[in-house]
């Protein structure tokens, strides 16, 4: 049995084969755009992280190779303690060297030395508005001093010899990637550039942009743009930088993947962990009361993950906890699967929440107050029973792990001819008097059966691991 979700293997002839997120058509998108624009450009796909860009771009790589495009994958993230980010490009750029042009990959080398391990972060932007701006002479035309003359002589020829140096190794790269590719781009993936150093980030951006930018290289971008952008404000000292400006100088095309169907990952998810191994386990299937744990199971995983827009990564890891913990339930246990799925959820994404239900620190309200506050606000009708029967689980089951001096009415008996009325009060409820929580709540009152008894303590247990191993 498998407990984390290992990397998706990619079919060289058909690289989308064991896409489960039916991501093939927006391979065809981006070739398209590769295709009609194929004089060289940054293309950034920006996807949250944990959304499988990783998983998607490696299996496009394959999809290029396969049409006759040359591509290059670069893990930026795996390579940001080298010092010299225009040795580690350029040692890329080494895997497109052939006989043929084998020649103008040495002069590409020759021309990057005077650059490489000079090239300090920033150093090309405004150079000569820094040197010899209107400003900047003004202000020297007030001087005397031929010291400070002289200091401006030498920056200005250290610049001159820079700036020709940067043109002489970018007419070398181009020569060289004319010779790599004739009438098809070469493609450059550059991936997880948001969780380098943020100096890094930026020097690498830079270096793409002032020395790489040629005819013939097609730079792709496998960001999370926000998390960027912080980098890019950390590197400039200030929030007031407008990050989004500042990335556009180097992005020319922006593109996202769009979101995968829930449902179709969740089915995923189910079949790869193999939860069947569990649910439809034929002596835990004699007990008709678990008859429908599998569908409550993948019915309420699928609304909390499509309402909740948890990130692929995150669901994953869910499903993977979620089907270690089912090791430590016996045929006979009751599973409540939808408030298994809520405590693995709160687990997960929001521990000091689930840590407090463990540690009993709520009042019945409380804990309904601080789970909804992390409950997705846009559920809808026909999903919305679920989670108020989900949440009277949630709070039946904590009220039971209590002595039973200590426990709460969930219902306030009404005295004479009045009715009775709710202890407590759901926001996800938009029913008149929350009618709607009080129907479940009184049905749990009234259909009374021994799973009504059980303590969440029960649940904790086995998500906490702290049981033995009982089923497969």
């Amino acid at each position: 049995m498998k407990i984390r979700h290992n990397d998706i293997e990619i079919n060289e002839s058909d690289p989308f084969l064991n896409c489960k997120l039916e991501r093939k058509q927006y391979a065809f998108v981006l070739t398209d755009i590769i295709k009609n624009f194929n004089e060289g450009f940054v293309l950034a796909i920006d996807n949250k992280w944990g959304t499988g860009k990783t998983t998607f771009v490696k299996m496009w790589k394959q999809h290029l190779n396969n049409n006759d495009y040359k591509t290059l994958y670069f893990n930026a993230w795996e390579n940001d303690f080298e010092q010299d980010i225009l040795v580690t490009l350029i040692s890329e750029l080494k895997e497109l060297k052939t006989s043929k042009n084998e020649e103008s990959f040495k002069k590409v080398i020759n021309k990057a030395v005077p650059l490489a391990k000079s090239l300090a972060l920033g150093v090309l932007k405004t150079q000569v508005e820094k040197h010899v701006g209107n400003e900047f002479v003004k202000e020297f035309i007030n001087q005397t001093s031929s010291n400070v003359a002289d200091g401006l002589q030498e920056q200005i020829e250290i610049y001159t010899r820079k700036k020709n140096s940067i043109l002489e190794f970018k007419d070398s790269l181009n020569k060289f990637v004319s010779q790599t590719t004739e009438s098809k781009p070469v493609v450059f993936i550059i991936d997880e550039l948001d969780r380098c150093r943020p100096n890094y980030a930026v020097e690498l951006l830079e270096q793409i942009k002032h020395l790489f930018s040629v005819p013939g290289i097609v730079f792709v971008l496998s960001i999370d743009k926000i998390q960027l952008g912080n980098a890019v404000r950390g590197v400039y000292g200030s929030d007031l930088i407008d990050a989004n400006e500042y990335l556009r100088r180097f992005i020319d095309i922006e593109y996202s993947i769009p979101e995968p169907d829930t449902k179709l990952f969740c089915n995923y998810l189910y079949d790869y962990f193999q939860f069947d191994k569990f649910f439809s386990n034929e002596e835990r299937l004699r007990y008709n009361v678990f008859q429908y744990d599998k569908s409550s199971f993948v019915d309420f995983i699928i609304a909390l993950f499509h309402y909740g827009q948890l990130p692929l990564r995150v669901q994953e890891k869910i499903f993977a906890h979620a089907r270690l913990a089912l090791l430590l339930f016996v045929p006979n246990h009751y599973l409540i699967p939808s408030l298994f799925v809520l405590l693995m959820y709160l687990k997960i994404k929001h521990t000091e929440i689930y840590n407090s239900i463990k540690n009993s620190k709520y009042t019945l309200q409380g804990l309904i107050d601080d789970v909804e506050d992390v409950l997705p606000l846009n559920i809808q009708d026909k999903d919305l029973r679920k989670f108020i029967y989900t949440m009277v689980w949630l709070v039946q089951t904590y009220n039971n792990a209590k002595e039973y001096h200590l426990r709460e009415n969930l219902i306030i008996k009404g005295e004479g001819d009045k009715e009775d009325k709710l202890a407590i009060k759901l926001k996800i409820d938009k029913s008149e008097n929350n009618q709607e929580l009080f129907k479940a709540v009184d049905y749990f009152r009234k259909s009374y059966n021994e799973m009504h008894e059980v303590g969440i303590n029960h649940l904790i247990k086995k998500i906490e691991l702290t049981e033995m191993i009982q089923m497969n």
